[in-house]
C-alpha cells in the first residue's frame, strides 16, 4: 500500500517552482492593439490545473467576451489559452484568471489590454463575483487543513507513546479515547477538505461543497489523489488500532502472566540465590522470557505496521504540497515525511504523555519518552532547516515575504517549546531522584469489584461497614453520600502518585503541548504561503515584462499604452515613508506616487524615491502595483519607465471604480526590502 501511495502521489513530481507565476501574457498587460486578438494566451512557471472559468475576458461594459473553455496551449500544461468571440469592439478588456498550480496551491489575478485605444471600463461585481474567494469557504477550509495536521500528529505520537514507551497504557481508557479522538478527526477533517476544495480553487460558496461535479473534478487533481488515499489509508490505520488495543490492552492473556510471574520470579531468585542454585534461577528466567515473548513478537510487529502507515500517512501531505515541486524534489520528498513523523511522535507523544501522567506512569515511561522526543527534535531540526533554505532562496526572503516572517514565528515557537521540554527534563530529574515517586501508581480495578461482590448478598452489612452504623444504610441521602466517598476514594487511588514533583512534570508538558498548537496553526499557514524563492521569480518575470513593454514592440502590440491625456487638476498624489532597515543611504526615505487624471481607464503615473535628506535615491529594484481587493482584481503591476535618479513613469489602467491598494515594493541592497501601501479612492 505505501508503494501504491507514493506512485500516486509523487510520480508526477517534477524540477519546478512551488506556487505558479504567471510569468507572460499575450496580449502582455497594458498593451493596445491595433486589432482584436482570436486568443489570451497565459504562460506560467510550472504546470496548472484549468477548469472552466480560469480564465474570463470581459468587455468595457462588463460583457464576457470569451469562447470555449480555457485548455493549455500547443499541450503545454504550464499555459491557459482561451478563444475570443468576433467582431470585438475597441477599448479596454479585463482578463480575469485562476488556475491551480502543480503544488496544489490556488492562484488568480488580473490585466488588461485595450484594442485601438485606452477606454474607461465598468465590470459589474456580478460579472466578477467568480473570482472572488469566499471568506466562510478559506476560513472552513483552512481550519480543516489545520485539524489534520493536529490529528495526524495525535494519532502518530499517541500510538508511537504506547508502543515504545508504554506498551500497558493500551489497556487504560483515556488512552483508548484519545487514539480514537486523533483517528475521528483525521478522518472528518480530511472528508471535510475534500469537499471545500473545489469551493475554495474557485471562489464559490459554502454551498458548492456538496456539488459532486466539483468533487469529481477534485479527486482528478494531484490534492483529491491525496485525499483520496489518505481515506483509504484511515481505513486500515482503524484495523491497526484495534489490533494494537486487542494484542496489548488485554487484562488477562500473556501479558497477565508474565505480570504473575514476575514477582515469584524475583523471590523465586532470591531463593535460589540464598540456595545456591542458579539452575533454577535460570529456569525461571528463561520462562519469564517465554511469558514475555508473545507480547514482544506483538510490539514488533505492530511496530513496524505502524511505522508503515504513519510514513504512508505522511506521503499524503508531502505529495501534494511544496516538496512535491521545486529544486532537489528526490531529496525533499523523504525529508518532509521524515519531517512529519518526527513531528507527530514529539507533539502527538506530548498528548500521551499528559494522560499518562495522569494515569501514574512512572519514571522509567517518562524519561524513554524524553529520550525519543529528543531524537525527534534533531530530526526535526536538521530536516527543518533544508527546508527553509530550500524554500526561502535568499537572506533577504526571511523578512521579507509572508513565507519567511511565518518561519520566524514557527522558529520562536519551537525555541519556546525546547526551553519548556528543558523544564521537563528538570522536573523529571527530580522525580528520577527519589524513588518513592519515580515508581509506576499500579491500577487496582480487582479491589472494587471484589468489594462489590461482598456487598451482593447483604448490602446493609457494607454500608455500615462503610459509615460505622448499619441503620445509615436505609437512608437515601446517606446512601448518596457513601457513593460519593467511594467515588473519591477511587479518584485517590488513581491520583495519589501526583505529588509535587508529578505535578511540576504535569504543569511543563501541558505548557509545552499548548505551545505546540501554536505550532499547528503556523505550519498550516506556512503551507497556504508562497514561498519566498517563488516571490523572487515572481519580481523577476514583473521586471522581465517591465522590460518587454518598456523596451519596443512585442508581436501585435504597439510597444505599450499610450501617454494618457492629463488633466488638469485631477492629479493625487500618495506619499509612503519606508525603511528597509538597512545600513545603505537609500535605505530610509519616503516614496511619492502621483496619478492623473486618478480615474477609471489610463493614468499617467509618476514614482519619486528621495531620501532622508530629500535628495533622489537610487534602488536596485522597485516595483509598483495597484489591487482592488473588493474585486479580487489585481495586482496590477505598473511597467516603469526610468527618467533618472529616483524617478519613474508609467501608465496604470484602472478598469473600476473603488477603494485600491496602492503597492511599492523598494529593494536598497542586496538583503534589505520592503513593501509600503496606501489605500486610493478611484470615481
Amino acid at each position: 500500500m505505501l508503494g501504491a501511495v507514493l506512485a500516486l502521489l509523487l510520480g508526477g513530481a517534477g524540477p519546478a517552482s512551488a506556487h505558479a507565476a504567471l510569468q507572460s501574457t499575450d496580449p502582455a498587460q497594458n498593451s493596445v492593439l491595433p486589432a482584436a486578438p482570436q486568443a489570451v494566451t497565459l504562460t506560467f512557471s510550472e504546470a496548472v490545473s484549468l477548469s472552466s472559468d480560469s480564465v474570463r475576458v470581459l468587455d468595457p461594459a462588463g460583457r464576457a467576451v470569451d469562447s470555449g473553455s480555457p485548455a493549455h496551449a500547443d499541450g503545454k500544461d504550464n499555459t491557459a489559452r482561451v478563444g475570443l468571440g468576433p467582431g470585438l469592439a475597441n477599448g479596454t478588456y479585463t482578463v480575469a484568471w485562476r488556475a491551480v498550480s502543480e503544488d496544489s496551491h490556488p492562484i488568480g489575478g488580473a490585466f488588461t489590454f485595450s484594442i485601438g485605444a485606452p477606454s474607461a471600463t465598468t465590470v459589474s461585481t456580478t460579472a466578477l463575483q467568480n473570482a472572488e474567494a469566499d471568506g466562510l469557504v478559506a476560513a472552513l477550509y483552512g481550519t480543516g487543513r489545520t485539524v489534520a495536521y493536529a490529528a495526524f500528529a495525535l494519532l502518530v505520537g499517541a500510538a508511537g507513546f504506547v508502543l515504545l514507551c508504554w506498551p500497558a497504557g493500551a489497556s487504560r481508557r483515556p488512552v483508548q479515547r484519545l487514539l480514537m479522538t486523533g483517528w475521528v478527526a483525521l478522518l472528518v477533517s480530511t472528508v471535510a477538505v475534500l469537499m471545500l476544495r473545489g469551493p475554495y480553487e474557485r471562489g464559490s460558496g459554502v454551498g458548492k461543497a456538496f456539488d459532486l461535479s466539483l468533487i469529481r473534478t477534485t479527486l482528478d487533481e494531484r490534492i483529491g489523489t491525496a485525499l483520496a488515499a489518505r481515506l483509504l489509508l484511515l481505513a486500515a490505520s482503524g484495523v491497526f488500532l484495534s489490533l494494537l488495543v486487542g494484542q496489548l490492552g488485554l487484562p488477562q492473556g500473556g501479558r497477565a502472566k508474565a505480570a504473575a510471574n514476575g514477582p515469584s520470579t524475583g523471590s523465586g531468585s532470591g531463593t535460589a540465590g540464598s540456595d545456591g542454585d542458579p539452575e533454577e534461577a535460570e529456569l525461571r528466567e528463561l520462562e519469564r522470557r517465554a511469558a514475555e515473548r508473545p507480547q514482544r513478537e506483538a510490539r514488533l510487529g505492530l511496530g513496524v505496521a505502524g511505522l508503515v502507515l504513519a510514513v504512508a500517512l505522511s506521503a499524503t501531505w508531502v505529495g501534494a504540497d511544496h516538496a512535491s515541486v521545486g529544486i532537489q524534489v528526490w531529496l525533499a520528498l523523504p525529508l518532509g515525511m521524515l519531517h512529519l513523523v518526527a513531528m507527530a511522535l514529539w507533539l502527538g507523544g506530548l498528548a500521551a504523555m499528559l494522560v499518562g501522567l495522569r494515569e501514574g506512569i512512572g519514571a522509567e515511561v517518562a524519561d524513554r519518552f524524553s529520550k525519543i522526543a529528543f531524537g525527534a527534535v534533531l530530526v526535526l531540526a536538521g530536516t527543518g532547516v533544508y527546508q527553509s533554505w530550500r524554500g526561502l532562496g535568499s537572506w533577504g526572503a526571511l523578512t521579507g515575504t509572508d513565507y519567511g516572517r511565518l518561519l520566524l514565528v514557527k522558529t520562536g515557537c519551537v525555541i519556546a517549546m525546547l526551553g519548556v521540554a528543558w523544564m521537563s527534563r528538570t522536573w523529571l530529574a527530580r522525580l528520577r531522584a527519589t524513588p518513592e515517586e519515580a515508581a509506576e501508581v499500579a491500577p487496582e480495578p480487582v479491589a472494587v469489584p471484589a468489594s462489590a461482590t461482598a456487598r451482593v448478598p447483604d448490602p446493609a452489612p457494607d454500608a455500615a461497614s462503610d459509615a460505622g452504623a448499619g441503620a445509615d444504610s436505609a437512608d437515601p441521602v446517606r446512601r448518596a453520600q457513601l457513593a460519593r466517598q467511594r467515588a473519591a476514594r477511587a479518584t485517590a487511588d488513581r491520583d495519589r502518585g501526583l505529588t509535587p514533583t508529578r505535578a511540576g512534570l504535569r504543569r511543563s508538558v501541558l505548557v509545552e503541548a499548548v505551545v505546540a498548537v501554536a505550532v499547528l496553526v503556523v505550519t498550516t499557514l506556512l503551507t497556504n504561503s508562497p514561498p519566498g524563492r517563488v516571490a523572487g521569480e515572481v519580481a523577476a518575470a514583473a521586471a522581465n515584462g517591465a522590460d518587454t513593454t518598456s523596451g519596443g514592440t512585442s508581436a501585435g502590440t504597439t510597444g505599450g499604452a499610450p501617454a494618457p491625456q492629463t488633466v488638469p487638476g485631477r492629479t493625487v498624489e500618495l506619499k509612503l515613508p519606508y525603511d528597509t532597515k538597512g545600513r545603505t543611504p537609500n535605505a530610509k526615505g519616503t516614496a511619492t506616487v502621483t496619478l492623473n487624471p486618478a480615474g477609471t481607464g489610463s493614468n499617467e503615473v509618476h514614482l519619486k524615491l528621495d531620501g532622508a535628506d530629500g535628495s533622489p535615491v537610487e534602488v536596485p529594484e522597485v516595483e509598483l502595483a495597484f489591487t482592488l481587493p473588493d474585486r479580487d482584481l489585481g495586482p496590477l503591476t505598473v511597467p516603469l519607465t526610468a527618467e533618472g535618479t529616483g524617478r519613474w513613469t508609467g501608465t496604470a489602467q484602472l478598469p473600476l471604480a473603488g477603494n485600491w491598494v496602492v503597492s511599492v515594493v523598494i529593494r536598497s541592497s542586496d538583503i534589505d526590502q520592503t513593501t509600503e501601501i496606501k489605500q486610493l479612492k478611484i470615481g
